[in-house]
């Protein structure tokens, strides 16, 4: 029995009432907002295609209204399912007033707060990490103006062109029907059967077949807002503006067998990565870059900016990086924050707007309504991780959940008995204002002529990978398309493949054994070549953060390898001591090492690099310890960076590596240290040497 009784609560009807008082919100002398604290100039005329013309969709403010309405009387993700979550901030480096009239946009001293969740798309909740797919990529900023989400992915570029095509690209890459299977994956019939009957999916194919649907960590993943969106300054004027992430650790990627190995290894390999570098101090950041384009330009470009299966190639229109977003807390309770986080593309601030984009229009809609049946019913709004930091003040009243306590006899504009509040706002008065395009045309169901070039922008994705990023694409395609049981789909998406790239169909082909379809007339991109599309010419000059792996034994240079270990942390690196059993291995002389991980519950494709430092008994006994070599032959077969000091040398020719391949670095007795750690840290930083001839034939 416990020795302490705790003290007793006292409830009475004045601490529930000062319970209420959180919640109580006085709407006197408050102007009208939305539920994310967006001020309002106009509730009594909703948004039209001229004065005559139709509501549309995409007004914001007349759907919540309505939405809410319907709701007043008073279950999984279907999508992106699987996630994990952090806390930060963002700052912007120096005012883009010129451009937005955005108010978090505007002081470099503010810390705007904001929630990011990553995530995949296609598997459940159960599913593993590392799958091949599309990565969530969605930010929430609480910003003094209201909730401004950018809900975005890892890829710039979507599978559709129209909304109304989402539920059947969902459908197909979703576990088939009849047996629900298989988890998480797209290498079946449904899903290839769907691509090869939708010429618009080309492009997207390419990139989810590439090494960025395989990222090696959120903290090393770009992240894009695919949309083209509109930037409006004070002014009323307005540019189309594409938004980035840009991390600043690099971006790299796993290979194929390591993300595979991974989702059994550990199916939180993403997830616990995220928590624990936040955890260590290690916080990610990612600047936030925009492609900005003026109006009169956009028709130059030669591409169509409202199609969401085309990007606009950085060497055509450099990213400009304007700020810089901080990742610095891990959610308190994972549910509460992670899993009840809702995200809205319609939820933008003064200062940004949307364009006619179909697959954008339709998320306008589709986002709202699937938080009513997830989250239970219209007052999601009021669950604390989506509660906006601006003051909300709207006629919204009952149903599920209900938190709100509204003190006014008026729940309706316009009205008297309140004073005629909440009160519009005015564009000065920060009111939200819809940018005033110019829409004169009639309702139609066709797609328009400049979204028919499917296949350019695949063609051009392609041709900018180097030479293993080909492979490795091509490789997935035998992959997935070797799982596909039906010949007819595999030869028709082989046919659609002949219309991007001459190379990829005739590689591809002779993997599945089938005759390759004669190339297609493959039309032009204006860029031909994107060099900024791929990995390998992405930033690499850091370690921060890299896990290392150290193999040791009995007899280990305790000294030496102290002294590296150490010089590597220095640059930011984690490196992790490997042996046998868990405490501790003497080293020579009697140093004892403390052990990180035990070799039974750990793996080469949780690691970077692989050191295997110096000591005659260690090496001896690592040579006969078959899950040693299997460790760290399977590094060398996945490109990794191996470093070896003194007798670890030979620890590398008992693996039949040679000492001097492409990313090995080693250190002979009498050497200096100072240089080979100077060596590894470079390799290290390549994250991966792709060109070993030799690591195919290394057994692993």
């Amino acid at each position: 029995m416990a020795k302490n009784k705790p003290d007793s609560v006292h409830i009475d009807e004045d601490s529930k009432d000062k319970a209420l008082e959180h919640n109580r919100v006085e709407q006197q002398g408050q102007y009208l907002t939305t539920d994310q604290g967006i001020k309002i100039e106009n509730t009594d005329d909703s948004l039209r295609a001229g004065r005559r013309g139709p509501t549309l969709l995409e007004d914001f403010h007349f759907r919540e209204k309505m939405t809410r309405f319907d709701h007043e009387r008073i279950p999984e993700r279907v999508v992106h399912a699987r996630g994990s979550a952090a806390h930060g901030y963002f700052q912007v480096y120096e005012s883009m007033k010129e451009l937005t009239r955005a108010r978090f946009l505007q002081d470099p001293s503010v810390k705007t707060p904001v929630f990011v969740r990553f995530s995949t798309v296609a598997g459940s909740r159960g599913s593993a990490d590392t799958v091949r797919d599309v990565r969530g990529f969605a930010v929430k900023f609480y910003t003094e103006e209201g909730n401004f989400d950018l809900v975005g992915n890892n890829i710039p570029v979507f599978f559709i062109q129209d909304g109304i095509k989402f539920p059947d690209v969902v459908h197909a890459v979703k576990p088939e029907p009849h047996h629900e299977m298989p988890q998480a994956a797209s290498a079946h019939d449904s899903f290839w059967d769907f691509v090869s009957l939708v010429p618009e999916t080309a492009h997207m194919v390419m990139w989810t077949m590439s090494d960025r649907a395989l990222p090696r960590s959120y903290r090393m993943m770009e992240g894009f807002g695919v949309h083209t969106f509109r930037f409006v300054n004070a002014e009323g004027v307005s540019r189309f503006v594409k938004f980035h992430w840009k991390p600043l650790l690099g971006t790299h990627s796993l290979v194929w067998d390591e993300a595979q190995k991974l989702a059994g290894k550990d199916p939180d390999y993403h997830r616990r990565d995220l928590w624990e570098a936040i955890e260590l101090g290690d916080f990610p950041e990612y600047e936030l870059a925009v492609q900005i384009i003026e109006e009169e330009a956009a028709e130059k470009l030669g591409i169509e900016l409202l199609d969401p299966t085309k990007l606009v190639p950085e060497e055509l229109v450099p990213v400009r990086r304007i700020g810089k977003l901080t990742l610095n807390r891990n959610p308190t309770n994972f549910f509460a924050e992670t899993e009840q986080v809702a995200f809205c593309v319609a939820n933008v601030v003064p200062g940004i707007d949307f364009t006619n984009d179909p697959l954008m229009q339709a998320r306008l809609f589709s986002y709202l309504d699937t938080q009513l049946t997830r989250l239970g019913g219209p007052n999601f709004a009021e669950i604390p991780i989506n509660r906006p930091l601006a003051p909300v003040h709207n006629h919204q009243q009952d149903g599920f959940h209900r938190q709100t306590i509204n003190a006014s006899r008026a729940n309706y504009h316009p009205n008297s008995l309140g004073g005629g509040c909440p009160m519009m706002a005015s564009a000065a008065q920060g009111g939200f204002t819809h940018y005033p395009e110019r829409v004169r045309t009639e309702k139609t169901r066709v797609r328009s002529e400049s979204f028919a070039d499917h296949f350019s922008q695949a063609g051009m994705f392609f041709r900018s990978l180097s030479a293993p990023e080909k492979t490795h694409l091509i490789d997935a395609c035998r992959f997935e398309l070797g799982k596909v049981e039906i010949k007819e789909i595999r030869e028709r998406v082989l046919d659609l493949f002949s219309n991007i790239d001459g190379e990829l169909t005739a590689r591809v082909a002779e993997g599945l054994g089938l005759p390759a379809p004669t190339t297609k007339s493959i039309p032009k991109s204006p860029v031909q070549v994107a060099p900024s599309l791929s990995i390998e010419n992405t930033k690499k000059d850091s370690i921060k953060t890299r896990r290392i792996a150290a193999l040791i034994a009995d007899g280990v240079d305790a000294a030496e390898l102290i002294d590296v270990r150490a010089a590597l942390e220095r640059e930011g690196a984690k490196v992790k001591i490997v042996a046998k059993h868990l405490g501790t291995v003497k080293g020579e002389g009697g140093h004892a090492v403390e052990v990180d991980k035990n070799s039974i519950t750990t793996a080469s494709v949780e690691y970077d690099a692989v050191l295997i430092p110096g000591g005659a008994a260690s090496v001896e006994a690592l040579k006969k310890d078959g899950e040693a070599l299997h460790f760290l032959q399977e590094a060398y077969r996945h490109c990794k960076p191996v470093g070896a000091t003194k007798e670890g040398v030979e620890l590398l020719r008992a693996c039949g590596i040679d000492p001097k391949a492409p990313g090995v670095v080693t250190h002979a007795k009498g050497g200096d240290v100072a240089t080979f750690v100077t060596g590894f840290t470079a390799a290290i930083a390549k994250h991966r040497h792709w060109d070993r001839a030799d690591k195919d034939r290394i057994p692993a």
